[in-house]
Parts: structure tokens; C-alpha cells; sequence
């Protein structure tokens, strides 16, 4: 018998925004002037109070393995944290904390899909949420949003999309990769239809302090104690305290799930890491004054860069409310060439414009959404000026 590869495996496609923020820090590395528009990665440094954290932790001796799920003085800020800011009461045994809130969302689709359930998602989508939902054995369904409605939730449509398979609908408000923010009335006819139906949502908070406008972020499961029962809600450090590379996130859900998500972190990973642990109890207990900072800072960079893209007739952009993200409409560049190379669609654009202008961005075939592109703003002004002056020549200079 011939030796095989893993049929699941084969079907995983690598995270594209990972691999194109890998380019172009290889590219800079390698002496060419290179501005990333790709990863979602805050610039700023996680504040020194969360470092100093993290020193006292490692003086302290607290380099040894903890629960697999979490240390208790972590998962007790989880849960001020979501009593404070979310109006969720949960106890110690409803919350996991994991390595990133990746880790999160995988366990909980690991703990609730069987082989063939069906995962609803808006598109465009985040990159990693079809390749979560294969690995758990699920099968993805799309609902498409729409640029003209500002990408707002088509509750309709998912209502149309659910099946007797329908296990459950990932819901990503503030939203990656358009920045969108969902109202209250269009999270309260989902949670609706979710206990109507009886489907789970899980819930991805990861950029719930990152809205502008006035726009406000909703925890869906603090609608009712019915579509609580059927919330996963899932966060962490990353995006609000700069802490992408520390890897600590959280899921909050009923205890029977996060027993099932603990089991499966024993075996994958075992615990956290223990330092990151008590740095992220300081960060949720005392980092807000930080947020604000952050939050401001992105907002002016939001406006800019906002303005830059519609100066670009070629180009159009609904306004984000929310995360650190532009989804721009190419579609008037396809078919345009540059130097004989002719635009098919937005990966060949992304392309030339990382080989030729030297600015990252990321394809919209990436969050399943043909004909777009995701620039980031989590990045100076200085460079948000540079790179957008180096698209808009490159788009002066199609042919």
C-alpha cells in the first residue's frame, strides 16, 4: 500500500494574509523599501505596565505548566471583564483561555461540528474561518454582503441559508476584512433566528474596542438567556492591547462546551504560556487607558487613509466603523495592464503591486471575495502617505 497524505490536510489552504506579510518583511529585510498594508498587527508597543507584568511573573517563578485551560487568576479578569464591558455573566468554569483566540475558535468548532455540519458566514470572511470549518469536518456556507449596504448583516439571506445541517453561524462584529459593525436591530433578528432555528453562533469580539463613528459593539449573547445558551463568545489581547505575538485569547461559553474545548487543549497544547498568562491579568485589569490611546490613533489613520482611497477614481471604499481595515473595490482594474502584465482580478493586482510598488495588501480571493482588496491602517501615517502615493501612481501608470 502506497503511503498516503492526510485527504483533510490537503484541503487546507495556507493563510494568505500570514504569507503575504511574510514577503514583505522578507523583502525590507533584504534592503527594499517595502510598506506593509497586510497583516492586522498593531504598531504599538504593548504598554510597559503589561511588560513589567510579565517580568514580575517570570521573577516570581511562574515558568511551570498551569491548568491546561487557564490560570484562575486569568480566568476570573476574563469574567470581570465581560460582566464590565459586556453585560455576560459567566464563572470560572465557562471560560477557557487559549493560545490566541485562533486556538479558541477552533476548539469551539471542534467541540460542536460533526462531519457535514454546515457553518454559516457572511462574505467576505475572515481567511481562517473555511479553513477552521473543514478541519473540524464542517462544510462552510457563504452569505454574501454588500458593499452598497455598507457590508450589514443580510439576516434575510442567512435565514434563507439554514438547513436541517445548519449547526451554526460565526458572527465577527467589528468586522475583518471590512471594518463593518453590526447594529443592534441586525444582531437582534440573528439571535432570534439562531434560537428559532437552534443553531449556535459563535461569537469573534477580537476588535470590539476598536469602533469609531459612534458606533457601538454588542455582545449578542447579552440578548437573553436563550441565545446565551447557544453563544460562544470568543476574544482576547491581540488587537486591543498590541499584544499580537504574546498568544493569549479566551472563549466564554456554556460549561458542557468549555468542557470539551478544554479536553481537546490538553491534548493539542497543553497550556498558555505561563508569562503571557499573568501579563494578559494586568492587561484586562488595568489596560484600558491604553485602548483609548490606540483606538485614537487609528481612527485619524482610518479618515486618511479613507480619504487617500476615494481620491483614486478607480477605487471606492464603504466607511468602516470599526477594527483597522479597508475593503477597496478594484473591479475597474481589471483588464488594465501594467508593463504587458494584464490585471485578471485582485491576486494578480496584490501581486504586482508587492513586486512593483512595493505595497502590501491582500487580495479579496483571500476572505472570498473576488474583486476587493484589504488594506490595513494598523501602521504610521507616514506610512499609510507613502504607500497610497505609490498606489495611486501605479494605478496612473495602467495601461
Amino acid at each position: 500500500m502506497p503511503l498516503t497524505l492526510s485527504a483533510v490536510c490537503q484541503q487546507i489552504a495556507p493563510s494568505v494574509t500570514l504569507a503575504i506579510d511574510t514577503k514583505a518583511k522578507a523583502m525590507k529585510a533584504s534592503g527594499i523599501d517595502t510598506i506593509g498594508f497586510g497583516a492586522g498587527e498593531p504598531d504599538f508597543p504593548t504598554p510597559e505596565a503589561i511588560c513589567d507584568a510579565a517580568r514580575s511573573a517570570i521573577a516570581a517563578g511562574h515558568t511551570r505548566y498551569t491548568p491546561a485551560t487557564g490560570i484562575p487568576e486569568l480566568k476570573q479578569a476574563v469574567c470581570a471583564k465581560l460582566a464590565r464591558d459586556n453585560g455576560l455573566a459567566y464563572s470560572p468554569e465557562q471560560i477557557i483561555i487559549s493560545n490566541g483566540a485562533k486556538q479558541a475558535l477552533l476548539g469551539a468548532l471542534l467541540a460542536i461540528v460533526n462531519p457535514g455540519d454546515e457553518i454559516i458566514m457572511p462574505t467576505p470572511c475572515w481567511v481562517s474561518y473555511p479553513e477552521m470549518v473543514r478541519m473540524a469536518g464542517g462544510k462552510p456556507v457563504y452569505v454574501p454582503m454588500d458593499e452598497r449596504d455598507r457590508y450589514s448583516l443580510p439576516t434575510r439571506r442567512v435565514a434563507a441559508a439554514v438547513t436541517r445541517r445548519t449547526k451554526a453561524f460565526i458572527l465577527n462584529t467589528p468586522h475583518n476584512p471590512t471594518g463593518a459593525v453590526a447594529p443592534l436591530e441586525e444582531l437582534r433578528e440573528l439571535a432570534d433566528l439562531a434560537v428559532s432555528k437552534h443553531f449556535y453562533i459563535i461569537a469573534d469580539e477580537i476588535y470590539e474596542k476598536l469602533v469609531y463613528d459612534g458606533a457601538r459593539h454588542y455582545s449578542i449573547a447579552s440578548f437573553s438567556d436563550a441565545v446565551k445558551a447557544q453563544c460562544i463568545v470568543v476574544n482576547g489581547v491581540s488587537k486591543s492591547y498590541a499584544m499580537t505575538g504574546w498568544r493569549i485569547g479566551y472563549a466564554a461559553g456554556p460549561a458542557s462546551i468549555i468542557k470539551l474545548m478544554g479536553a481537546y487543549q490538553s491534548h493539542a497544547t497543553s497550556n498558555p504560556n505561563s508569562i503571557a498568562q499573568y501579563a494578559s491579568v494586568e492587561a484586562l485589569e488595568r489596560g484600558e487607558g491604553n485602548i483609548e490611546r490606540m483606538r485614537q490613533a487609528f481612527d485619524y489613520r482610518r479618515t486618511r487613509m479613507l480619504e487617500r482611497v476615494r481620491a483614486i477614481p478607480q477605487l471606492s471604499c464603504a466607511t468602516p466603523n470599526g477594527a483597522f481595515y479597508l475593503m477597496i473595490n478594484t473591479r475597474a482594474l481589471v483588464g488594465k495592464s501594467y508593463e504587458g502584465s494584464v490585471i485578471s482580478d485582485a491576486m494578480t493586482l496584490s501581486a504586482l503591486l508587492l513586486e512593483h510598488a512595493h505595497v502590501a495588501v491582500v487580495p479579496g480571493e483571500a476572505f472570498e471575495s473576488p474583486d476587493t482588496c484589504r488594506l490595513s491602517y494598523a501602521c504610521s501615517l507616514e506610512d499609510i502617505e507613502r504607500g497610497m502615493d505609490r498606489i495611486e501612481g501605479f494605478i496612473k501608470s495602467l495601461a
